[in-house]
């Protein structure tokens, strides 16, 4: 649905995008995470037809870039980080100019528009007017606009920004019901594990360059080369099972934690599953309390593949 090849836009010496290359499948829920000014935005204005690159190759629904933009701008919609609305205008009012910019007419007009509100949950705002509208309000009224002519691909630059925790959470919940929809979501954030739970693959750009485009397990993995598990035995038994631990030939090192309360156990290099510890554990008369293994930060593995460098 989406694909890209050497795709770049330079302004003089500055790459705003470098050789970016992806391919996004029907259905894909592709997560664009990276610092402001890393390039989202440039990306998805290509991928829209409202900004030329430099060189590259892209395409969308089948289309190109370069001679498809009528075709593209009709299978896609585009949401951009912030948009202009009509303040006197009501909600309903809004929608519906736009239905009649995508040639919707009559009754098919109106039976959109309340389709769109009932899946965005503003059905209860319809005559209000857009000016009264909250900040979480106006960014669903602005999906509710790009899904009128019912889009294969959606391109949301920033949709959560500026929400409230509330907002977020709403609008997390309508993006996995987009996504129940089969449609093709690109949505851009600088916050990983905003969008970790809704998306299938996640790509990571820092100053213009992919530095990761898969799952976020594979993402994790990158970070972290190591397993490390979590480990709670019977009473008085943890520090026990840490020197017992210790002598076991696939453990690199072991240390307790909360207060005595937890073993923390690290597996050597090349050893990718921990699940030989408790059985081990139970053979030599442990009573084995908690097992689990343990997680790891979201954003440091944003950090950790960015190094840390932000524009």
């Amino acid at each position: 649905m989406i694909e890209t090849r050497d795709l770049t836009k330079k302004y003089g010496d500055l790459y705003a995008l470098e050789r970016l290359t992806l391919k996004l499948e029907k259905g894909d829920v592709f997560g664009f995470i990276g610092p402001n000014g890393a390039g989202k935005t440039t990306t998805m204005r290509i991928l829209a037809t409202l900004l030329n690159p430099s060189w590259g190759e892209a395409s969308v629904c089948g289309y190109s870039i370069y001679t498809g933009s009528k075709e593209i701008r009709r299978s896609i919609g585009y949401m951009p980080d912030f948009f202009g609305v009509y303040d006197d205008m009501k909600v309903t009012e809004y929608l519906e100019f736009f239905a009649a910019a995508y040639r919707i007419k009559g009754p098919e007009r109106r039976k959109k528009v309340d389709q769109v509100l009932e899946l965005v949950d503003l059905g209860y705002k319809r005559d209000a007017l857009v000016t009264s509208l909250s900040r979480g309000m106006t960014q669903r009224l602005g999906l509710a606009r790009v899904l009128l002519h019912d889009p294969q691909v959606l391109l949301l630059d920033e949709p959560a920004s500026g929400l409230d925790p509330r907002a977020r959470i709403e609008m997390r919940e309508l993006i996995k019901e987009l996504r129940s929809m089969n449609k093709t979501i690109m949505v851009s954030s600088h916050i990983l594990p905003e969008l970790a739970d809704i998306c299938n693959k996640i790509g990571i750009i820092e100053r213009g360059k992919l530095l990761f485009n898969g799952t976020t397990d594979e993402a994790i993995r990158q970070v972290r080369q190591k397993r490390v598990y979590l480990i709670s035995v019977g009473a008085d038994q943890n520090e026990r099972a840490a020197k017992k631990l210790s002598s076991f030939s696939e453990i690199e090192s072991v240390g307790l934690e909360a207060e005595g309360t937890r073993v923390r156990a690290t597996l050597r290099d090349g050893v990718d599953d921990g699940g030989f510890i408790p059985e081990r554990l139970l053979q030599e008369g442990f009573r084995l309390r908690s097992f689990n293994e343990e997680e790891i930060d979201l954003e440091d593995v944003f950090l950790g593949i960015t190094k840390g460098i932000t524009n």
